[in-house]
């Protein structure tokens, strides 16, 4: 939810903090949150390591899959909070190297009712290493809140969201 026309989020700044995409959790891959809510563009660096080694020197291809999934992911929640991957087709062009910083992106394409288009795209220097397609869907809060885990950060969630607290623990 945008609070005012300059997209000031109420989107928590970190939705759980175990999360592999943007949480703190040591085998993640730490992407940074968006600045704001409604952007239609986001980008972020990230490394791989030996935790995320399939063959020697390089990165597995479904840990590279879960990357551009979350890069997509978290543009597509800040474009319109919350959205889970509805369909996500990844191409992968060139082996993903480990312990090199690498550029991630995505970007809106198309949104149409409930879905929202988004392509995103791996990069090292000049060469696009994967790239994404995917279709994202608004679904109602409480999607999430099916387990015990979900409920306890809903109630987080909700709090950050009607009292703009961060810190609503």
């Amino acid at each position: 939810m945008t609070d005012s026309a300059a997209g000031e989020a109420r989107v928590p700044p970190q939705h759980d903090p175990a999360c592999w995409g943007c949480g703190d959790n040591p085998t993640g891959i730490h992407l940074r949150q968006p600045e704001k809510e409604g952007l239609r563009e986001y980008e972020s660096y990230l490394e791989f390591d030996e935790r995320h080694q399939a063959a020697p020197g390089l990165v597995h291809g479904g840990l590279v899959a879960a990357a551009l999934d979350e890069a997509c992911g978290l543009l597509a929640t800040w474009f319109r909070f919350p959205t889970v991957t509805g369909r996500l087709f990844v191409h992968f062009r060139r082996p993903v190297p480990i312990n090199t910083e690498l550029l991630i992106r995505s970007q809106v394409e198309d949104e149409r009712g409930r879905r929202i288009h988004i392509a995103g795209e791996l990069v090292d220097g000049d060469d696009i290493l994967a790239h994404a397609r995917g279709a994202f869907v608004h679904v109602p809060f409480e999607h999430f809140l099916s387990t015990p885990e979900g409920r306890a950060a809903g109630e987080r969630w909700r709090r950050r969201l009607t009292t703009g607290d961060d810190a609503a623990e």
